[in-house]
């Protein structure tokens, strides 16, 4: 895996407590870069996730706070900037499925009011909210922005159709905070196949061993494989901007 001298750098990572947060946080740490976790207040995986990282010799500190929240989200970021010093990079990985179990295109009647407003909390405004609260401090640093989109928000069932269409709505707020971010800031996105992490959908065996069957790579992916994919789009893509990556394993091939 690819090691970038990061010393000196900062960066903010939303749901940074588990999954591909927690090992995009780590990559960079371990490239020397201080990293901010962000999660949320009660969820003890937060300091666990700091401590496992400080027990590791990585400079890592808490930011707790709640993405989906118009005046909580905001506040996180400046206070994270603040403890900081400094904000290069911001990764917006904070996300939910709203939903414990996949729920197909054609059982309408389980897309629910609540699970819209809950999706598009935190996938949807939870990012446009952090991207333009840290934007002053990117634009002072020429930072990057990297957003977790999904394959869902392309051309796959994803969770439910109201998780596909937050994701579909990442990839297009990507664009155009690329546009209004441009020069000083760059702003892309990883859209995650199948993806081996704690996540909050429940798959079965058959439907596990059905994405690898069909992965032109015969493998699902590990949260490492995106983070690479993330940490690369921060600080190795200078000329890409307004992109959203696919990592797959070839899943949607």
């Amino acid at each position: 895996m690819i090691r970038y001298d990061l010393a000196g750098r900062t960066a903010l990572v939303t749901g940074g407590a588990s999954g591909i947060g927690l090992a995009t946080a780590r990559l960079l740490a371990a490239s020397g870069c201080r990293v901010a976790i962000n999660h949320l207040a009660e969820d003890q995986r937060g300091p666990d996730a700091v401590a496992s990282l400080r027990a590791e010799g990585f400079d890592a500190i808490a930011a707790p706070g709640n993405v989906a929240d118009p005046a909580d989200g905001p506040r996180m970021v400046q206070a994270a900037a603040a403890a900081l010093g400094r904000l290069d990079y911001l990764v917006n990985n904070a996300g939910t499925p709203g939903t414990a179990t996949s729920i197909p295109p054609a059982a309408l009647d389980r897309i629910t009011e609540e699970l819209w407003a809950t999706v598009i909390g935190v996938n949807l405004l939870g990012v446009f909210r952090c991207a333009k609260a840290a934007a002053p401090h990117l634009r002072a640093a020429g930072g990057a922005i990297v957003s977790v989109a999904s394959i869902a928000g392309l051309n796959s069932p994803g969770s439910s159709m109201a998780y596909g269409a937050t994701k579909a709505g990442v990839i297009s707020l990507t664009k155009n905070l690329a546009r209004a971010l441009g020069p000083e800031v760059r702003v892309n996105a990883v859209a995650p196949g199948a993806v081996d992490s704690t996540w909050m959908v429940e798959w079965s065996n058959a439907e596990r061993d059905a994405s690898i069957e069909a992965a032109a790579l015969k493998r699902r992916c590990t949260p490492e494989d995106i983070a690479e994919a993330m940490v690369w789009l921060l600080v190795g893509a200078r000329a890409v901007t307004g992109q959203t990556l696919v990592v797959d394993a070839g899943l949607t091939l």
